[in-house]
């Protein structure tokens, strides 16, 4: 079924990502597109919750799902980066981790047809991503200070945590092209964060 409840949800988000874009370059307020884009990172639980919940787990919904989180972080960070909001360092960073890891997870899709589980400090990773991205542009909007810090903090922490990620993903990689089980400590299906 395609019309449930948590697909119209990651449907939903989906959708708020050119709005977030318009905000950001058509209307140039960078602290309307941060709050923006922190209410699709904060929604990012709702639409997994429902399916499981509502018994409505579908295979559109493990498609729609991933889809509405990449967008998001995809134009959070290459907006920001190209609208001067985030350190290019630290957009380059996230960008190069998810080509990484997205590299790999195809990869290994192709060759072993399989996928990587996700990990619980993928999600807490991505977690504090979906705070640190939109404070930056919070900030950037003329907002408090606080903001910047808040940014910084909870973007480092986030930043050490993806990498950290990124390295078990890699050792998971290996092990299941060389047929091995990886040992993983996954919380919850999906791909990859």
């Amino acid at each position: 079924m395609i019309f449930t409840l948590p697909n119209i949800v990651s449907f939903i988000r989906i959708c708020l990502v050119p709005l977030f874009l318009w905000l950001l370059f058509g209307r140039d307020d960078p602290a309307a597109a941060g709050l923006l884009i922190g209410f699709v990172g904060a929604t990012d639980w709702v639409d997994g919750f429902l399916a499981r919940r509502l018994g409505q787990v579908s295979e559109v919904g493990k498609f729609l799902d991933p889809l509405a989180d990449r967008l998001a972080i995809a134009a959070a960070v290459i907006g920001g980066w190209v609208a001067g909001v985030l350190p290019p360092w630290f957009a380059a960073a996230i960008l190069v981790r998810e080509a990484l890891v997205a590299t790999g997870a195809l990869l290994i899709a192709v060759r072993a047809h399989a996928k990587l589980d996700v990990r619980r400090f993928g999600k807490v990773a991505t977690f504090s991503l979906y705070f640190a991205i939109p404070a930056f542009f919070v900030h950037s909007g003329g907002w408090h200070d606080f903001f910047e810090s808040f940014a910084w903090v909870t973007g480092g922490v986030g930043l050490v945590l993806y990498w950290w990620v990124a390295a078990q993903y890699t050792r998971d990689m290996v092990a299941i092209l060389r047929g091995a089980s990886p040992a993983v400590s996954s919380s919850g299906q999906g791909d990859a964060t």
